[in-house]
């Protein structure tokens, strides 16, 4: 299966293609590349480059950023989205803070038992923070590895198989223990599904790959199931953003009222984004009625 990706010829296209993004910098932490995978869930890169600069000056630590409040922390994950990946950073952060000598571990199970850590942001870290020969499977892999190796426009739903399709890729020595380049070799493959196998319009023309057997069935059209468009607009989504643009504005806690203002056009679909932020733990209700960001609650 590897010639089908053979490591030169993407490892040379990696070389020569890759962008300078500042999660890839020398010397990193474990810890701020932790943010960044965090971050670029579900959110395209270019909205993620400034928030993580801010971050890891903000906190170069988890026990920096366990001393803040998660009222602070939702403030400054902003209009990212997703805003409960920023509060579970947070419960990860006390835990790394008090139980790991404010360091992010260095294998994979360990790793897995943090708050917020799921198995591709586990392996991530694991190989770009730390160096290990870990397959790293994201969508971009998955479309890469089901065009070159399987001869599909589209991966499919996620499974076990990918996994071992990806380890089955990483390059090896002689001996059969893994090559040096096997991380940057990781990083290649999503580098080159991000660019030039892309979802839509693959730019084959200018792939490393010579041998992808999609190509070489002339490139047939995907026969599942069509891949679902997430809307936004008018969703409950943009419903559950909008409230927390009041109480990110607000470092008191606010009258419903201020909350009611800001979708009239469905009360129904209002108070179930509402209920929805309280029951995630991203909003309290004081007291005295009123409603706040996570940790906001002393403040008024």
């Amino acid at each position: 299966m590897g010639t089908s990706l053979p490591p030169s010829a993407v490892l040379g296209w990696f070389d020569r293609n890759e962008r300078d993004l500042p999660w890839r910098a020398g010397g990193l932490s474990g810890w701020q590349i932790l943010i960044s995978e965090i971050m670029l869930q579900q959110t395209p890169v270019s909205r993620v480059v400034g928030p993580w600069t801010e971050w890891v000056q903000r906190w170069p630590t988890p026990s920096a950023m366990a001393t803040s409040s998660p009222a602070d922390v939702l403030r400054a994950w902003g209009k990212l989205g997703y805003p409960r990946r920023a509060l579970r950073l947070h419960e990860c952060a006390k835990v790394l803070a008090a139980d790991h000598n404010d360091r992010v571990p260095d294998d994979v199970t360990t790793m897995l038992t943090l708050p917020g850590i799921g198995d591709y942001t586990a392996r991530a870290v694991a190989c770009f923070a730390y160096g290990q020969s870990v397959p790293v499977v994201d969508t971009n892999v998955r479309r890469v590895i089901a065009r070159a190796v399987h001869g599909r426009a589209e991966p499919g739903n996620a499974s076990k198989r990918d996994l071992a399709d990806a380890e089955a890729l990483l390059p090896r020595s002689a001996d059969g223990s893994y090559a040096r380049s096997a991380p940057r070799y990781s990083a290649a493959l999503m580098e080159l599904g991000a660019l030039v196998c892309t979802a839509r319009n693959p730019r084959c023309d200018d792939c490393p790959v010579t041998s992808c057997t999609w190509v070489g069935l002339g490139r047939p059209a995907h026969t599942g199931p069509k891949k679902r468009v997430q809307k936004f607009t008018g969703t409950d989504r943009q419903v559950r953003g909008l409230l927390l643009d009041v109480l990110r504005d607000n470092h008191i806690p606010v009258d419903r009222a201020r909350l009611d203002a800001v979708w009239t056009t469905d009360h129904g679909q209002r108070d179930r984004a509402l209920d929805s932020l309280l029951t995630d733990g991203l909003v309290e209700l004081t007291r005295d009625g009123r409603y706040c960001l996570a940790g906001d609650g002393d403040a008024g």
